[in-house]
């Protein structure tokens, strides 16, 4: 899926050019291609290679930055992460995430926004971002104890309405105090949601319908969505649109992210996830 959601970025890239991305019309399409060829990598670009202006690390696809500090996480995970003891998680996580409470109250605007540029200040805020989830999660799944928790999706729904419908806390005065409300959030409360969740039943067939098209559906369109979204932008800031004429745009916009999930998941996806456990999961009888 990130091969294909690089292609889908460069399939839209030339029709993003305008007032908001000016440089894109003067990318020579080998650039684009090479921009794509290590995109399907994951490996971050560096800013030599920034066809857009907006310093990402991946110019075709911008979520591509945090699917790169997921693989980063996935080494460290196999490369011994999984090996250690409760206690050295305990202490790991604390030191995360005393760096993510860090990171939040010193950062200039208040905040743990940022980590898609392949530079020191935006490597930092990635790695603090990756760190602390990683850490707690692999902590949580090892001493979490389950238990069936009714209505498990209305609470972790509320909960995360609470947190987000509060967009700043502090003031431009104190920039410190929403750094250190978004930070308790991400250490606190979030991993409380994760187990609410997983301390939940879905009820009825129908309902198990629903989770499994959305679970299915999640990673697909979280990787093909964005050039949608880029153009659509491009498009805005280019024309200027009325209301009434750009909200069907970005209905039709939001559909169209959807169906190209839907297509990417059963033609391609789900197809090559079969072949690829046939050939290698298998076991061949003799």
């Amino acid at each position: 899926m990130v091969v294909l959601g690089m292609v889908v970025g460069a399939a839209c890239f030339y029709f993003q050019a305008g007032p908001l991305w000016p440089a894109i019309a003067q990318v020579p399409v080998w650039k684009m291609l090479l921009v794509m060829a290590i995109g399907c990598t994951l490996l971050p670009v560096p800013l030599s290679l920034d066809i857009r202006g907006w310093q990402e690390m991946h110019p075709l696809n911008g979520p591509g930055w945090s699917l790169f500090f997921e693989y980063v996480a996935n080494l460290l995970y196999a490369l011994g992460a999984r090996r250690l003891s409760k206690g050295a998680l305990a202490v790991l996580v604390a030191l995360a995430g005393a760096a993510l409470v860090h990171l939040a109250v010193s950062s200039p605007t208040g905040d743990v926004i940022g980590g898609w540029s392949l530079n020191a200040e935006q490597l930092r805020i990635g790695f603090t971002r990756m760190l602390y989830p990683f850490f707690a999660g692999l902590l949580l799944s090892r001493v979490a104890v389950l238990g069936r928790v009714p209505h498990a999706f209305l609470g972790c729904s509320l909960l995360l309405v609470a947190v987000l419908a509060c967009p700043r806390v502090g003031g431009a005065a104190h920039l410190w105090q929403n750094g250190l409300y978004d930070s308790l959030s991400i250490i606190l409360l979030f991993p409380l949601v994760v187990w609410l969740g997983a301390s939940g039943q879905v009820a009825g067939a129908a309902a198990g319908r629903l989770c499994t098209f959305l679970g299915a559906l999640s990673y697909p369109i979280y990787i093909t969505h964005y050039p949608l979204i880029y153009t659509y932008t491009a498009w805005v800031s280019r024309h200027k649109p009325p209301l009434a004429l750009a909200l069907p745009v970005a209905l039709l916009t939001f559909a169209a992210a959807i169906a190209l999930a839907y297509a990417c998941l059963k033609l391609y996806d789900e197809p090559v996830r079969r072949w690829l456990k046939g050939k290698f999961l298998t076991p061949k009888t003799a």
